[in-house]
């Protein structure tokens, strides 16, 4: 319980109609979960208005509404608070309500298109494994020391966002590390909170479904920089394109990390085996259980993120050789008679070029590399055929096939990947809707050592079809499949 009165601090109030000397019990901007002594916010969204619930929201037991326009007719036991704009001031007014929790932790954003949920996911293990109580916030799952949370959004929206960090606080966590979608920052879900730190990895080609050009995508991660204050870091990969843009106007300490050029963390590729990579990271060699160079980006950023929150060098560097691939991220297995299977989240053209990359990079050359790969319903399409030609010229044999397709007909989906396959690289690449059996025929097709990537799932246990989602798992039916070979 609080007073609204208190939890309306810094909201930016425009108009008030009736007492804020009353107690607030919960929070909701969903109409149907109303509680009573509610306060309602009353959010525009992109499907329906919060408004056209207010009657309703009163009936079932709000006591107050935060909105951008106050109603006509008033009702006189109600306390109406104007704002310009609700989704920002649901963020403060959820942190107020719990306390502000964010200032109580060492809090760090990663953004970026690739390798957030690997970064949040090794900074979580890391301070684990360095002693402290850590909570994670990422696409995979929630979690508070060793409690996990499923996770539902890259970023939780505001209320669960700091009910969670709430919950972190309590059970004694110091350090929390999570994922900052463009989604979240463009919905101002992260309004209100305090970092310590952000982070960014790169940029590239996704979202345009959502964000409609390149720009305005470039746009929704910067403001997540422009929002730190002078107290934290922001810490950028300088070989990204983007990577300086993020720093400009920041209030942040500005920081660098790069394996190519110039910067204040700076790393250099030794070896990259399927084993694992030596890297040099600031003049000190470290082997790490992760592979390809994408990673040795990620496992940068982590040691300067650890640097930047005082940690000791040796220490972290000591640690980082310990710490494991995430879940559904360049996770391989490998059978008897030597065949590589690989399990990888990449659903962006670049995700994927890196993928394949790393694997062009490890393998002596007489391997086929036998890529399965299908691009997700409801998500922006035209990444669809830069996918499949992206697959086609780094691969021996393709198969494309369903993703999540979601409301779309998944043919239709692989009719528009088809597009990127020219005439030169049709005669490798073959097409099977259902996903189980596009699996099953790349591992039909492997020999002693040939390797079989299978993209854009990773770590999801589900595939959705037309609204419902059905169990599925990449790396069990890889590994199901492999075994069926094998006999």
């Amino acid at each position: 319980m609080k007073l609204l009165k208190d939890i309306l601090y810094k909201a930016g109030l425009v108009e008030v109609v009736g007492s804020t000397n009353v107690a607030i019990m919960s929070i909701t901007f969903d109409s149907r979960k109303i509680e009573k002594d509610s306060l309602f916010v009353a959010v525009k969204g992109s499907l329906s208005d919060g408004h056209k619930y207010i009657d309703d929201t009163i009936s079932k037991g709000a006591i107050a509404i935060l909105c951008e326009e106050i109603p006509e007719n008033l009702n006189e036991k109600i306390t109406y608070i104007k704002v310009k704009d609700t989704t920002a001031a649901l963020g403060v007014v959820a942190s107020n309500f719990y306390g502000n929790p964010s200032e109580s932790l060492k809090l760090v954003g990663v953004t970026g298109t690739n390798g957030k949920t690997t970064t949040v996911t090794l900074l979580f293990n890391l301070f684990k494994k360095l002693g402290y109580k850590v909570g994670l916030l990422s696409t995979v799952k929630n979690q508070i020391n060793n409690d996990v949370i499923p996770a539902t959004h890259t970023t939780p929206d505001a209320i669960q966002l700091n009910a969670l960090l709430r919950q972190m606080v309590d059970k004694g966590c110091t350090h929390c590390f999570m994922e900052v979608s463009s989604h979240a920052v463009v919905q101002n879900r992260i309004a209100g909170i305090h970092f310590q730190g952000g982070v960014f990895s790169n940029i590239t080609h996704d979202h345009l479904d959502y964000h409609k050009t390149f720009e305005e995508y470039i746009k929704a991660k910067k403001k997540f920089f422009d929002m730190l204050g002078s107290d934290a870091f922001a810490l950028t990969n300088k070989d990204d394109a983007n990577g300086d843009v993020m720093l400009q106007n920041t209030k942040a300490t500005k920081k660098t990390y790069s394996l190519r050029s110039m910067a204040d963390f700076k790393c250099k590729v030794v070896e990259n085996q399927f084993s694992g990579l030596l890297l040099n990271i600031d003049n000190n060699e470290v082997w790490t259980k992760l592979i390809g160079s994408f990673n040795a980006y990620n496992l940068l950023a982590v040691y300067a993120t650890a640097v930047l929150l005082k940690e000791d060098k040796t220490n972290v560097l000591t640690t980082l050789s310990s710490l494991s691939s995430v879940e559904g991220r360049f996770q391989y297995v490998r059978t008897d008679n030597g065949i590589i299977g690989i399990v990888d989240y990449a659903h962006t053209p670049d995700a994927l070029l890196n993928v394949l990359k790393t694997i062009a990079d490890i393998r002596s050359g007489n391997e086929q590399v036998i890529t399965v790969v299908g691009c997700g319903g409801d998500r922006d399409a035209a990444k669809r055929p830069v996918m499949a030609k992206i697959a086609c010229e780094l691969s021996n044999k393709v198969i494309l096939t369903s993703d999540n397709p979601r409301s779309e007909d998944p043919e239709a989906i692989i009719k528009e990947m088809q597009a990127g396959v020219d005439a030169v690289n049709n005669k490798k690449t073959i097409s099977i809707t259902d996903r189980s059996e596009a699996i099953k025929t790349a591992c039909s097709y492997a020999k002693q050592g040939d390797i079989i990537l299978v993209a854009g799932k990773g770590h999801e246990k589900y595939q959705e079809i037309k609204g419902v989602k059905h169990d599925f798992d990449d790396m069990i039916v890889l590994q199901e499949n492999l075994k069926l070979f094998e006999k």
